[in-house]
């Protein structure tokens, strides 16, 4: 059941990923990996949420700290991607944009579980 259950998380989180990346690619036509922000920053304010209510409230079940943190967010946020994009510019002549995008992920998506803990714990 433990593993159907990251199984289920997963494949919902790397559909949404992908369709957030087709759906943000023609903002800035492919020049800026728009997608992967946003699904990063999504998925770091949506851990710090869950984890409140099964780590902190402990109103969800393991199965439920299964399927949405290791499978739903652990597809959904993709920092292999955020790493290889990185790179990617920075090799293909665009360092000032690949620090850009490195600073903007990691304070963007840290103040997003910042933020979520602190909403959370006090309203949830």
């Amino acid at each position: 059941m433990q593993l159907a259950a990251i199984a289920l998380g997963g494949a919902i989180g790397a559909i949404l990923r992908h369709l957030v990346a087709v759906w943000t690619y023609p903002v800035f036509n492919g020049k800026f990996p728009l997608g992967t922000l946003l699904v990063n920053l999504a998925g770091s304010f949506l851990i710090g949420v869950v984890y409140v209510l099964i780590v902190e409230r402990s109103m969800l079940s393991e199965e439920w700290r299964l399927l949405l943190m290791t499978g739903l967010f652990g597809a959904l946020t993709t920092f292999s991607t955020f790493s290889l994009e990185s790179l990617l510019l920075w090799h293909n002549g665009q360092p000032l944009t690949a620090l850009a995008y490195v600073i903007s992920s990691l304070v963007l998506c840290l103040g997003a579980t910042a933020a979520a803990l602190a909403l959370s714990m006090k309203y949830l």
